[in-house]
């Protein structure tokens, strides 16, 4: 790790391109582990940063029952995982009998929404109004939180609340209720804390996302833009998030971020399927050209999983070429990587993409709900009729994301590594119930690439 990690590194992006892989989350547990060591002081996942609260009280030793924590903590149901429960009950032993700045803190840089839906304003404003001690009537212009949180409000540009007269004075009132939180810092601080005043900031933040993302909703796009806007706007949500997670966190040491591919990689994301084809900057493609050397990111992708069905990785892949180099999970220089047997007969590429969302929520993620045949991917380069940095999906060297399935086409002879890729990561495990409670059987690789 010591060797792939710069000491110029704020920001440690680890991606994931699945989140229906559980060994995903125990290598992301095992990677924080030994970066607490060197220094990292906090964690930050993809998960609702407000809720995210709830669970950083309980890893500095607040009281809380952790089943609670889990449900009410996490957003987009990732408080069910295992290794989620794992994070925090370690983080909990850890700080434990240590000084605060020595401390491990938890948060969130999602914003409080899935892609397909999103809260009502009203929790994230009042509890700004309230803290500011402003007169101001909030339930009068944001009425029955259901017009904002039913799905239509953002599938249907029409039934969408974003550009009506209330949420333009709403939008108003927010900004100016942030203006007003940093003109009276000074009193606020002395008068409450600085805690109480980064909790009313960070409330009202989230609060403007909402109605951002709203206003989103209900521009009349096509499909794919409409799409393709909401990711956007929702990455670009996340970046803010990070880097004001950073500006708290700087002066105590590095943050790990983790969380889908889509949403950490460099380059630009690009989906498509069926009629859907969208494109958009991730966080990750926003905040790099801003900490430059201070950001680092490794990208994950999915070789052989008995716990979701995916197949032995074709011969023409670098899953297949990793795999039997791997015995758990290590970092690999691009130069070592071994370069995969081409295939005999090539075939167009398509490009797809795993569920960068919620397995058990298709509300998330729309375009990219579970298929057996589509969800689970394995990597393989584009053809040399295909663009890979446009087309990237989930790596930052411009790698296609292909579905794992047995009896497709052989894919076209790959091209060497981008110059830009500095380092892969290999993780072989199995996954499966059955294989952790005996004995563990080669063959599951994650591959990622810095």
């Amino acid at each position: 790790m010591h060797d792939f990690v710069p000491a110029s590194v704020d920001l440690l992006a680890l991606g994931e391109p699945t989140h229906q892989e559980p060994a995903c989350g125990r290598v992301r547990n095992e990677l924080f582990a030994q970066l607490a060591g060197r220094g990292f002081r906090s964690i930050a996942l993809e998960t609702d940063r407000i809720a995210a609260l709830t669970v950083n009280d309980f890893v500095q030793g607040g009281a809380g029952d952790l089943d609670t924590v889990l449900r009410e903590g996490f957003s987009h149901g990732f408080g069910e995982l295992t290794p989620n429960r794992q994070l925090i009950l370690w983080m909990r032993e850890y700080n434990r009998n240590r000084p605060p700045a020595e401390r491990l803190t938890f948060h969130g840089f999602d914003a409080p929404l899935e892609t397909t839906s999103a809260p009502s304003p009203r929790h994230y404003l009042t509890h700004a109004r309230d803290y500011l001690g402003l007169d101001l009537d909030l339930d009068g212009l944001i009425g029955d939180d259901t017009r904002w949180s039913r799905t239509e409000a953002v599938m249907d540009p029409a039934m969408s609340p974003g550009t009506t007269a209330e949420a333009g004075q709403l939008r108003t009132l927010a900004n100016d209720m942030l203006t007003t939180l940093s003109l009276r810092a000074p009193e606020l601080i002395a008068a409450t804390s600085h805690t109480a005043w980064s909790l009313a900031r960070t409330h009202l933040t989230a609060g403007l996302g909402v109605l951002r993302y709203h206003q989103q909703s209900a521009q009349p796009l096509d499909q794919s833009a409409r799409i393709s806007r909401l990711s956007a706007t929702r990455d670009a949500l996340m970046a803010q998030n990070l880097l004001d997670i950073r500006g708290a966190e700087a002066q105590r040491g590095a943050t790990l971020v983790f969380a889908h591919n889509a949403h950490l990689q460099r380059n630009p994301s690009h989906w498509s399927s069926g009629t859907l084809d969208l494109n958009w900057s991730g966080a990750g493609a926003l905040i790099s050209p801003l900490l430059a050397e201070r950001y680092t990111f490794i990208a994950g992708s999915l070789g052989r999983s008995e716990a979701l069905g995916l197949h032995e990785p074709a011969p023409d892949t670098y899953e297949a070429s990793l795999q039997p180099h791997t015995t758990t999970w290590s970092l690999t220089a691009p130069t070592a990587i071994p370069q995969p047997t081409p295939a005999p007969t090539p075939s167009p590429p398509r490009a797809t993409s795993p569920d960068p969302g919620n397995p058990r929520r298709s509300r998330r993620h729309p375009p990219h709900r579970r298929r057996p045949d589509r969800d689970l991917p394995e990597l393989t380069r584009p053809g040399p009729d295909a663009a890979p940095t446009q087309h990237c999906t989930a790596h930052s060297s411009g790698w296609l994301v292909r579905p794992g399935r047995p009896g497709r086409s052989p894919r076209p002879p790959l091209p060497p590594l981008r110059p830009d890729v500095t380092a892969v990561t290999t993780l072989r495990r199995t996954v499966s119930a059955r294989a952790r409670r005996h004995a563990e059987p080669p063959g599951h690789t994650l591959t990622s690439r810095l």
